[in-house]
């Protein structure tokens, strides 16, 4: 009898690097998105092809609803949150909180320790070089914690900012695949799940922020802006961290064979 996550990451290994059709994804979409107006979120979640899976969670206002949703179907899944060392207090606090409250298995992801002292000795490269910043505190230590994995699941929605709004609730990420479960939520229905199921809020919430990274470079939104608008304020050109740039604009970390 054939093993369906074997014979997926075959067909996928076959036709990646991009450049050939993608039949694993193409599979996934045709079985599960059927047409616009379907999702077939918690069978897609549920799928054998998806592999080896995590969620990774920034622990942000609106975590506690994927990370709730998500645990409900795998309640040991490996829960990974980058640990960039910059973080509001706040935020630990309230990943400690929600760590408890739904009995995560929590996996901290740090950088390297070596490599933060000798790039960024004073703690000054997120003013000076944000992306390099980014690159060193949160897209390595991540490319590295999903070694093993197939795929990893992301709070992501189409509301959050112009940017994400024609995000997909099931693409290619390189050698993974990304599922966003939230993907086609609204804010109400967000908010409305956080009543349903008693989630605590972030604790930074009720300041007016609405997208919290690292607190060097978020700030509160302020009226009329879109929930993104407090990241990287001063960078305009920089909208993402670089862990969500997909298989084409991501980088890629070369490692020595």
């Amino acid at each position: 009898m054939s093993d369906p996550v074997s014979d997926a990451k075959r067909a996928s290994e076959s036709a990646w690097p991009p450049g050939g059709a993608d039949r694993l994804l193409e599979a996934l979409q045709a079985d599960h998105m059927p047409d616009l107006g379907h999702v077939d979120m918690v069978g897609l979640l549920l799928d054998p092809r998806l592999g080896k899976r995590a969620l990774v969670s920034s622990f942000g206002t609106e975590s506690a609803v994927l990370l709730h949703y998500v645990t409900r179907i795998f309640p040991r899944i490996p829960v990974l949150f980058i640990e960039t060392g910059r973080h509001f207090a706040e935020t630990l606090a309230y990943r400690d909180q929600l760590a408890g409250r739904l009995d995560l298995n929590l996996v901290d992801v740090r950088p390297d320790p070596a490599t933060v002292a000798a790039e960024d000795p004073h703690h000054r490269l997120a003013h000076e070089d944000p992306n390099m910043c980014c690159l060193l505190r949160k897209t390595f230590p991540l490319a590295d914690a999903l070694d093993g994995f197939d795929t990893w699941i992301s709070g992501r929605k189409r509301f959050q900012a112009s940017t994400r709004a024609a995000l997909p609730a099931i693409e290619r990420d390189g050698a993974h695949l990304k599922v966003n479960p939230l993907a086609f939520w609204t804010r109400a229905d967000i908010d409305a799940y956080f009543t349903a199921h008693r989630l605590p809020r972030h604790p930074l919430e009720a300041a007016g922020f609405r997208s919290i990274g690292c607190e060097p470079c978020t700030r509160a939104v302020r009226p009329g802006e879109d929930a993104r608008a407090g990241r990287w304020a001063d960078n305009p050109e920089k909208t993402e961290c670089g862990i969500h740039l997909g298989p084409d604009g991501r980088f890629v970390r070369r490692r020595p064979a």
